[in-house]
Order: C-alpha cells, then structure tokens, then sequence
C-alpha cells in the first residue's frame, strides 16, 4: 500500500480516507522502511493534507493506542504546536482552570517540539509523575478530575516513526495528529492550531472524528491558542455543523497586551510562572488563561 500511495501523491492525487487508514497501519506495525516513510509524508506535505487523509492516519493511531477507560466525559485542552513563539504553557494552565471548575479533563502532550518547554517537561518541573498508566490516569481523573498522557507511553507502535521524522527534519501531518489521537477517547476539544490555513480542515477532521464539541482557534498573532494580543479566530465544531467566527478578548472584559508579556522561558521558569497564576497573580498571563479556560468549559 505505501508504494502504491507515495505515486499517488507525487501524481498530485489524494488519498481515500480507508487508504491513508492502511498506509498508517503499515507505518506503525514496522512494514514501512525509512525512505518510504520520508518519501510519503514528504509527497504528502506538498500536496497538501485533505479532510480525509488527515482522518484515515488519526483512525489507526487512535485503534493502536493504549486507552484510558473512564465511563464518562472528557475534554482535552491541547495545540498542534510549532507556533514559533515560545510562550508560557498557556493550554497547560487552563487546563488545571478549567479541571478546577469541575470539568474533567484528559490532558494529552509531550515534551517540547519547537519551544524550550512543553507539557510534560512544566509537569515534571512541578514534580509531577507524567510517566503514568492508563489505569493511573483514570485515577487521577476520578481523584482529582485531571489526568496527564504522555503521548510516548500511550502510544508505542509510533516508535516506527520517530527516527526518521527526526532525520527528516521538517514538519509533516504527525505534527497535527498527536492532538486528534487522545487515549482517553475526548469528545470534546479547545484544540489550538499553529497553521491558519488548517484551522477549517482540523475543525472538519474532529468532526469526521465524531467528536461532540469542539472549538478550534488561531490568534491573529499566530499562537496555537486563544491569544490576547488581538483577534482570535474560532472554528465551533458540533456533530451537525461548523460556524467559524472571530473573537476580541476586550468584549470579555480584558485588555490587549504585548505578545512579550506572554512568552515562556525554561521548565522551572515556566512552573514557577504557573504556580503564580494558578495562586490569582493578576495580569495578562492569568487573562490569556482565563480567556482559553473559559472556553474549554464552553467546548466540554
């Protein structure tokens, strides 16, 4: 199936979303060698991703993942990263907000990417256990209503993929599929996205997904998240329709701030940030929270 799929990209064809489904099963059962890894994500990319394929290559991923079974429902506050703009870890704070309101939340994420911190790295800084199993996580989530997957333990047959994206080098359809492949199973999403131009097509994949709720959003300033430095773009997502809109924190009560007053630094730094907002520390960190955690609860 990969050689078939790889000429049919570089023909400028797309693929079905059953034939992306085979093309990711054969990529994490170790079927797929490296060059024909680089080869098909490579043609991939310069095609561009459809609705379908992006859709197919999540199916898999999710079928293959460990699952947390909960019973119940969860939300994942999450971005595609790779906004460039090394910021605090804004989805990780609203999280806990959004938790603290009573809304569970499956947080799903990794280390970090392109900033000097991620997820998991401010989670550990904070003392935090991010190596945890599923059962462990669906403790969590009954115990305290948040629960932390770190995506390499949750999902292992992508160790196939992982050297050669290394090499590769460049950003490919795995950068945006680690938030659309959540192990508990969310069915609801504040879902953050880097690219503007994928802001609709995500929003269409979570529902191909069957997801339930969801909000999609872009800053203006090109943050993965509700920003406050200007205008946010939203694509709302339910089982029926799309609406896209935008969104302008001032007619929420909060004042526009410089994209410097937003930005991270190391793990501990950043932890250090985190426990400040999370105490009520005013200011524009604690209302870019506030903004992206008020949505959350909005989506869940």
């Amino acid at each position: 199936m990969i050689r078939e799929s790889i000429s049919k990209l570089i023909d400028g064809n797309s693929l079905t979303t059953d034939e992306a489904a085979l093309v990711m099963d054969e990529i994490m059962t170790g079927a797929v060698t490296p060059a024909q890894f680089g080869a098909f994500v490579t043609a991939l990319r310069m095609k561009g991703e459809t609705v379908e394929e992006i859709s197919g290559l999540a199916r898999t991923m999710r079928s293959k993942s460990l699952k947390v079974d909960h019973g119940y429902p969860v939300t994942d506050v999450v971005g595609t990263g790779g906004d460039g703009r090394n910021t605090f870890n804004i989805s990780t704070v609203a999280a806990f907000v959004a938790a603290g309101a009573g809304l569970p939340i499956a947080k799903h994420g990794n280390r970090a990417a392109s900033s000097q911190c991620g997820a998991a790295d401010v989670l550990e800084a904070l003392g935090i256990q991010i190596d945890l199993s599923p059962d462990q996580v669906k403790r969590c989530l009954s115990e305290v209503g948040i629960g932390f997957m770190f995506a390499p333990s949750f999902h292992p047959a992508m160790k196939y993929a992982g050297p050669p994206r290394k090499e590769i080098g460049i950003r490919t359809v795995f950068n945006i599929l680690g938030p659309l492949t959540n192990p508990a199973g969310a069915d609801s999403y504040l879902l953050g996205v880097a690219d503007g131009s994928k802001l609709e097509t995500m929003a269409k994949v979570l529902r191909s997904l069957g997801c339930r709720h969801a909000l999609v959003v872009h800053g203006e300033d090109g943050l993965d998240e509700i920003t406050i430095t200007g205008e946010t773009r939203v694509c709302e997502v339910t089982p029926e329709r799309i609406d896209c809109f935008s969104l302008n924190p001032e007619n929420f009560g909060f004042s526009l701030t410089g994209g410097d007053n937003l930005r991270g630094g190391t793990a501990d730094e950043n932890a250090a940030l985190l426990r400040n907002i999370l105490s009520g520390k005013p200011g524009p960190q604690r209302d870019v929270v506030l903004m992206n955690a008020g949505a959350a609860l909005l989506a869940g």
